[in-house]
């Protein structure tokens, strides 16, 4: 399984937002400007975001984007579903798969499924507010 830009830059905005929340509209060029993500990209994420209910947007003056709840409700588990689609690491276990007729003879099947269970607990026992209070790892950028 492979996280994409799009997972990695939304984890970022929405780190970014919660490290600089302070109750008003942040401008995404602000955060573009921060996370070193060019704005046009970030315009393409954010609607995603915005409809699913993780950031509330403001356009004009004054505006900008800000969190939703806060950041210790935001997993990113849910961050990856949402913009990566799914975290299965194999086609058969996504919820939209066509049921396999290998299944019941599958000797990977429950290897795959332990990995997917395991990764989704992973990622949902992780919080954008146990992100923000990482020290930076010497600034490195995912």
């Amino acid at each position: 399984m492979m996280i994409s830009t799009r997972g990695r830059y939304a984890l970022r905005v929405l780190i970014d937002l919660s490290e600089h929340n302070n109750g008003t509209y942040i401008p995404m060029k602000d955060v573009a400007a921060r996370q070193e993500i060019s704005l046009k990209y970030l315009e393409r994420i954010l609607p995603t975001l915005t409809k699913a209910k993780l950031i509330e947007g403001v356009h004009g003056k004054g505006g900008g984007y800000k969190l939703t709840r806060a950041p210790e409700d935001y997993t990113v588990g849910e961050i990856l579903r949402l913009t990566e689609g799914d975290l299965a690491p194999v086609a058969c276990l996504s919820p939209d798969a066509e049921p396999c007729e290998r299944a019941a003879e599958c000797r990977t099947l429950g290897m795959w499924r332990g990995f997917y269970d395991l990764t989704n607990r992973y990622f949902d026992n992780i919080t954008i507010a146990s992100l923000t209070n990482e020290n930076g790892a010497d600034n490195y950028v995912i």
